[in-house]
This record gives structure tokens, sequence and C-alpha cells, in this order.
């Protein structure tokens, strides 16, 4: 549950996630028939998602496009690229925050609506918790390694990670993973099945993890704490000289 990071584009970097972020003016869709052209496809797809939070408007994509086929062509910049190159990373932060503001906006009404389930408690976090089945275990501590089931969604409900769907549990330490969830499994005892909502503040904040969560984006999960995963015992053999 690690978020993907833009750190910023420069030389070659900068001028291959514009050939394949942006979508370029075309006469009809690409041809798909060999492995490569099938593989350039799939890295503009995936690199798409590096530029959500840019929010580029239709007339900056225009321009966007502009600077591309001036680099691709050998044209010279029409800007100084030593003054405004600097400058993409200041821009993404303050879009990314922007994006992020209505979204939080948006996740507002969906963080009060599960706060006001039928058995649902909320802590000064904003974690939301609602136990659906009782558990009789062990609760874990913080610094233990848990192994559970989980399936996550985003305020739509649409799945954006699920080790059910996988059909494979998941072990993690608890102080590895997002606030929300270091905070709400502790409170969980073995056996227990509980529905947990989360803030974007505790979960992956104004970044988000693209592609697939936006920043601002709060996070509902199913969770079921199946073990807390005890560590191997200490060797007591003599180390080899």
């Amino acid at each position: 549950m690690s978020p993907c990071r833009l750190v910023g584009f420069t030389g070659i970097a900068l001028v291959a996630a514009l050939l394949l972020g942006a979508p370029l003016a075309r006469a009809a869709d690409p041809k798909l028939d060999t492995d490569d052209q099938k593989i350039f496809y799939t890295m503009g797809y995936t690199l798409k998602g590096s530029l959500d939070r840019f929010a580029i408007r239709p007339d900056e994509l225009e321009v966007l496009i502009a600077g591309l086929r001036d680099a691709m062509e050998g044209t010279p910049s029409k800007v100084d690229e030593q003054v405004f190159a600097p400058k993409i990373a200041q821009l993404g932060q303050t879009r990314a925050t922007q994006v992020a503001e209505v979204e939080k906006t948006a996740s507002a009404e969906f963080l009060a609506k599960e706060a006001a389930a039928e058995g649902a408690t909320k802590t000064p976090s904003g974690l939301v918790k609602r136990i659906v089945k009782q558990g009789s275990g062990a609760s874990p501590a913080a610094s233990d390694t848990v192994k559970v089931h989980y399936h996550g969604t985003l305020r739509d409900g649409s799945v954006f990670d699920s080790s059910v769907d996988r059909g494979e549990p998941a072990e993690f330490p608890l102080d590895r993973v997002i606030p929300c969830w270091t905070e709400a499994v502790q409170t969980m005892k073995v056996g227990e099945k509980a529905h947990i909502t989360c803030p974007s503040e505790i979960a992956y904040g104004d970044r988000g993890a693209p592609p697939k969560i936006k920043g601002g984006a709060a996070l509902a999960f199913d969770v079921e704490l199946l073990e807390i995963v005890k560590a191997p015992p200490a060797s007591n053999a003599t180390p080899a000289p």
C-alpha cells in the first residue's frame, strides 16, 4: 500500500512522460499488432497516472503537446528551460493540493454517512470503525506483524486493492502501514471482522496513491484479523567462525 510519487521531470524523462501520458492527436487509433507496440501502449497507459496530479485542462494539453513536438523535432525551445523546468514540481504540488481539496469535499458526505451507520464509532483522528463480527482472541500492538484479509474500496464503491479477491491473506507490520490501519487493527481481536473508513489525513493524504487513489480520497476497508504473527525464535546455534 505504498503510494507512487512524482519526483519531477527532467531531460528525456520529461519528454517520455509527456509523450506517453498525453493523448496525442491522431487520425486513427494506433496499431497494436506487435509486442513493441503493446509495450509502448502499456507504458503510456500506466504513466498517465503520473500526470493526474497536474489536472491538465484541454487548452493546457495543447500547449503540452506543442512543447513535446518541438522537442521531438529538434526545434529550439520557445521558453527558457532553466527558468521553467524547476517550476514543474511546484506546479504539480499546487495542482495536487487543489485536486485533493475537491476530493476531500466530495468525501465529506461519504465519511458522515459511514459515521452515522448503526454500531459505528468515530475516533479523534477521524477513523470510523464498525464491528461486523466479534473476535475472541488477543489484540495486536503497533509493533506486531498481523495476518489479515481485507477488501479496500473508494467512496464510489470501486475496488482499489483486495487480498480477498487475490485469494491470499496479507501479512505486514502494523507500524509500516497507513496510520488508519495502525490505529484500527490494534483495536481488533483475532477473529474479528470490521468495516473501517479512513479520511485522507490518516490514509494517503494529499498525494494519494496514483493511479487508483486520488489525493484527498477517503478509503473504506473490510478487514478480518486472522492472526498475530509470532516472531521466529532466536537461534541458539553457535555462529560459524
